[in-house]
């Protein structure tokens, strides 16, 4: 299991992009492990020209075929190799639903599937490039672990968590720079951290939209609401006894996500609370169930779901107001 890794990420890549944190730790695994084979369904990074180079014999490119790419995965993890596959998110998800329930939780392989590009990152390619419910997809898969980083640190601790665990693993993999959220010489154990603390609002959030979070706690502030932060970087298994407790102490909750509403972050939050009776108000902020009909960058599809800084504090002002009687002033 990932919570029992003992990986220590490195010092220096606070501000490299996600994804190339993520593939060249990889890389230095594989170069010491042989056994390490990495699949790709016709998918590139710039970060993957020194495995694709320098260890050919363990980079496979099995083409526009991304069943096969699990097929192939599962018959080499069956053959004594850590097997890791990579492809678009709502592809290795939606199209491979059978192939990894079968060919890889069917038999607990150590596979794990890297997810390019979650929730809406590939904004202008449409709704067929969104990968906008596969948390809710592969929640449903027995033994799977289901992580989302928010950081090119947490991404990093990711592909060495995966590398340890013997279960499989699916992993959102997002790309850019974006600020540190976390100090060196983490080891991520707990699958979500609290990264600030207040006393009237708890926002749960993963993967960028932590960064997210952030923009949304400095504006609540201008209207006296003292918010917590909890990034939940591992989705499945979810922490239950840490999240618990954080949300016993919270007077009102949120979940913020680039994800279906159903299904997510937030249906995970809202399970554990009726799986352990608890009682407190709880908003959820993701994809609603329509399907965008313009096209425009993620800031601006953010805006067109309500998932931009803006609309959620407004409507979580007015949730605070209206429906549980705070004395706020109107956003």
């Amino acid at each position: 299991m990932m919570a029992d890794s003992n990986v220590v990420i490195s010092q220096d890549i606070s501000e490299k992009d996600m994804r190339d944190a993520f593939f060249d730790y990889l890389y230095d695994l594989a170069a010491k492990d042989k056994s390490l084979i990495f699949l790709t369904a016709d998918m590139g990074a710039l970060s993957l020209e020194r495995f694709r180079n320098n260890l050919v014999s363990q980079y496979i490119n099995v083409g526009v075929a991304e069943q096969n790419l699990v097929s192939v995965a599962s018959g080499l993890a069956l053959g004594g190799k850590k097997v890791f596959i990579y492809a678009i998110a709502p592809f290795i998800t939606q199209r491979c639903y059978e192939q990894i329930k079968i060919d890889i939780c069917g038999m607990r392989l150590p596979v794990t599937i890297i997810g390019s590009g979650p929730g809406i990152s590939y904004s202008s390619d449409g709704p067929t490039h969104h990968a906008t419910d596969d948390i809710a997809i592969m929640r449903n898969m027995p033994y799977i672990n289901i992580l989302n980083p928010s950081d090119s640190m947490s991404s990093e601790a990711a592909a060495g968590f995966a590398y340890e665990s013997s279960d499989p693993i699916y992993i959102r993999l997002d790309k850019g720079r974006f600020p540190a959220l976390y100090k060196r010489d983490i080891t991520f154990q707990d699958g979500l951290a609290v990264l600030k603390r207040g006393q009237d609002l708890t926002i749960i959030s993963t993967g960028i939209m932590v960064h997210k979070a952030f923009e949304i706690a400095e504006e609540l502030a201008m209207y006296s609401i003292d918010t917590t932060i909890v990034d939940a970087y591992r989705i499945k298994p979810l922490n239950d006894e840490m999240m618990t407790d954080i949300i016993s102490r919270s007077e009102k909750i949120i979940t913020i996500e680039e994800h279906s509403v159903t299904g997510g972050l937030g249906s995970v939050v809202c399970d554990l609370m009726a799986d352990r009776g608890i009682l407190k108000p709880v908003k959820r902020f993701g994809i609603r169930h329509v399907n965008c009909s313009g096209y425009g960058n993620r800031e601006w599809m953010h805006e067109y779901y309500g998932l931009d800084v803006r609309s959620i504090c407004r409507e979580v002002i007015n949730w605070l107001r209206d429906c549980l009687c705070t004395k706020i002033k109107k956003y």
